[in-house]
């Protein structure tokens, strides 16, 4: 009598069922088998597109494993992948909120710049206006010191007639003979020449 293993090998050589499938049979199980399938062929036949079927599953399960591979595989590099963009996304966020506050700085700047140029703009009208003031009054002033200037030119020239024709007048006064008339006229010439 043939042992269970025996019975496995003779299913497997003769009917292609592999030991795996039957090694949870017991003994009776794999002799009862082994009988239906010498007696009744369409169980074999049945048998037989059962392996057939199977083998395609395993072809199919092989592949569908290795496919399953590749996508973990992919799957992997994407989550790197990802990870590293949610890095360079969380970076280059905080690079424009920087320069979102960089820009509100200069911003604040530009607009204090433009206050202080238009204080500076206004304060120039205003200085314009005195420097114009001024070259007005300054050409008053010339215009004024010229006249003066000709005005004490006259001036000296009259106050020197005067002194000259009362010099010619207290020298000929001076040619009379009374003492204290000759001595006040005398002071009156040295005070009108200095």
């Amino acid at each position: 009598m043939p042992s269970k293993n025996q019975l496995q090998t003779i299913l497997k050589d003769k009917y292609g069922i592999n030991k795996n499938i039957t090694q949870s049979l017991t003994f009776e199980d794999c002799e009862s088998l082994l009988l239906t399938l010498q007696s009744q062929p369409e169980t074999a036949k049945l048998v037989e597109s059962f392996i057939n079927k199977n083998g395609e599953l395993a072809q199919s399960n092989r592949s569908l494993g290795q496919r399953r591979q590749q996508a973990e595989k992919k799957f992997a590099r994407l989550q790197v992948e990802t990870e590293q963009l949610e890095q360079s996304i969380a970076k280059l966020e905080q690079r424009n909120n920087n320069l979102g506050d960089r820009k509100s700085q200069l911003s604040e700047e530009q607009q204090a710049l433009e206050s202080q140029i238009q204080a500076l703009a206004a304060q120039n009208q205003r200085l314009n206006a005195k420097v114009s003031n001024l070259g007005d009054r300054n050409e008053e002033l010339i215009e004024a010191n010229d006249e003066l200037k000709r005005d004490n030119k006259e001036l000296k020239n009259l106050v020197d007639q005067i002194r000259l024709r009362l010099a010619r007048d207290m020298n000929s006064l001076l040619q009379y003979e009374d003492s204290e008339l000759r001595k006040a006229m005398i002071r009156l010439l040295r005070w009108t020449l200095g």
